[in-house]
């Protein structure tokens, strides 16, 4: 498994080893010990999500109230996707960051999302599957988004594909403005429950 970090602090791309024979491939998309090793706690999984999405279909970006927050492991087996993380952690020296990457099941790679970040998925083919492994259930009272359209953000969603969100996400506040609004989560506050998950 071979581990990068990402321009956001705490989120990783993972890139496991593929085996392919006469009957097909043989993968692992997870592993708990390169994950320990690259996060310094493992994964808690409370929920597992599974979507499945037409060309050009944005997801998110999305987040949660720190704490508990939910931390996301994302891989792609079906399609193709980009997928996108989004410091918005207020006091972070990347705040407002973020990093891209393209998810397919060619080389499977995965992405972790710590706490305290935002998420979200472009389908770049119609029927792609996305797999999130979440750290907590979710909680809609705990939930924000943030417009992914957002032209303070620049996120380099392709510019031949027609997008098609839902009335949620469109409606979605901007950095700015959720930032104002005191929306999102306060750097020390995740630092604080990374130390945590860390030492449990």
């Amino acid at each position: 498994m071979d581990v990068r970090e990402l321009a956001v602090p705490g989120a990783f791309e993972f890139t496991p080893r593929v085996f392919p024979d006469d009957r097909g491939l043989f993968v692992c998309p997870y592993l708990e010990e390169p994950f320990v090793k690259a996060v310094g706690h493992p994964l808690r999984i409370a929920q597992t999500n599974h979507s499945k999405s037409r060309r050009g279909t944005i997801r998110g970006l999305h987040f949660a109230d720190v704490p508990p927050s939910q931390a996301k492991y994302v891989h792609c087996p079906q399609g193709a996707l980009l997928d996108i993380v989004v410091d918005i952690r207020v006091g972070s020296p990347t705040f407002g960051r973020w990093d891209a990457v393209r998810l397919d099941p060619v080389d499977f790679r995965a992405v972790y999302m710590p706490e305290g970040v935002a998420h979200g998925i472009m389908a770049l083919e119609d029927d792609t599957v996305v797999s999130y492994l979440c750290s907590t259930g979710y909680d809609p009272a705990g939930e924000h988004g943030l417009n992914p359209l957002d032209p303070a953000l620049d996120l380099p969603w392709p510019a031949d594909i027609e997008v098609i969100m839902s009335d949620k996400d469109r409606a979605a506040p901007g950095l700015a403005e959720a930032e104002k609004a005191g929306l999102l989560p306060r750097y020390a506050d995740c630092l604080d429950l990374y130390r945590r998950l860390r030492s449990a």
